[in-house]
């Protein structure tokens, strides 16, 4: 199982645990464009792929609130970070209860405005076929980042839960 915050060196695929909100997201930036130049300086037209990865994040609301978060992707859609792929877990809900509280900025339309493609997935609590394409679909895209809005309901299956902060 993996916790609710993994931490590299004990949950296997997690190589990097950064902690405080938007941290991750930026880190990410820097491997993305750390593989971008790696790419340039080893691969050759004989050897194409000697270097060829991509740099999956899983944010939430209150990583992409935080102002280094947006930074760092307006520079990765400037640099055409193609190699980057962000799963955003878009629950509404924070530690403090409804994302409304301090977010209410059209997170779609900010990351189409720094570049990226965005894409959407509104459900995948009856079927992970749309998260599947819409990963197929950012693994294809070479010239830009992708951010894979996924729409969730914190809570999911417990009435009393489900869409509220405590389940936070």
């Amino acid at each position: 199982t993996t916790p609710g915050h993994p931490e590299n060196f004990c949950t296997k695929g997690v190589e990097v645990c950064t902690g405080p909100l938007g941290q991750g997201i930026s880190n990410a930036v820097g491997m993305a464009i750390a593989a971008k130049h790696l790419g340039a300086a080893f691969n050759t037209a004989d050897f194409p792929n000697i270097i060829d990865s991509k740099t999956y994040v899983i944010c939430g609301d209150g990583c992409l609130q935080e102002g280094i978060s947006g930074e760092a992707c307006s520079l990765a859609g400037h640099l055409g970070l193609g190699d980057l792929v962000v799963l955003y877990d878009d629950n509404h809900i924070t530690i403090d209860g409804d994302t409304d509280l301090a977010f209410t900025e059209d997170v779609k339309m900010r990351y189409e405005a720094y570049g990226w493609q965005v894409l959407t997935v509104d459900d995948v609590a009856n079927g992970l076929d749309g998260l599947r394409a819409a990963i197929d679909e950012a693994k294809n895209t070479a010239d830009r980042p992708t951010l894979i809005k996924v729409r969730t309901d914190i809570g999911y299956g417990s009435p009393a839960k489900q869409g509220k902060g405590p389940p936070h």
